[in-house]
């Protein structure tokens, strides 16, 4: 049985897009104008990150503590904006 790249959930898909679009937010923040240099210098996979900004792929928490502090901000400040109002 194949995996699915997207929970089928509707809360769970507004999530994914809440969160790709704060890391995208916080990657071009950093002056990192394309997704793939910044993968590269995080030693991040780069296709899977994109699918994470994408947001078509869920992320493991392991990778997601990863992806945060590449961006150089704490989990608390990650989630301080963009996760707290209805979509």
């Amino acid at each position: 049985m194949a995996k699915k790249s997207i929970p089928a959930d509707k809360e769970d898909e507004e999530l994914l897009r809440r969160f790709a679009a704060r890391v995208k937010a916080l990657r071009k923040a950093q002056g990192f104008p394309d997704y793939e240099d910044f993968a590269n210098a995080r030693g991040l996979n780069r296709s899977q990150y994109g699918r994470y900004e994408r947001g078509v792929s869920d992320i493991r928490l392991t990778t997601l503590l990863k992806v945060i502090r590449g961006l150089g901000v704490t989990p608390a400040e990650f989630f301080s904006e963009g996760f707290d109002a209805p979509g």
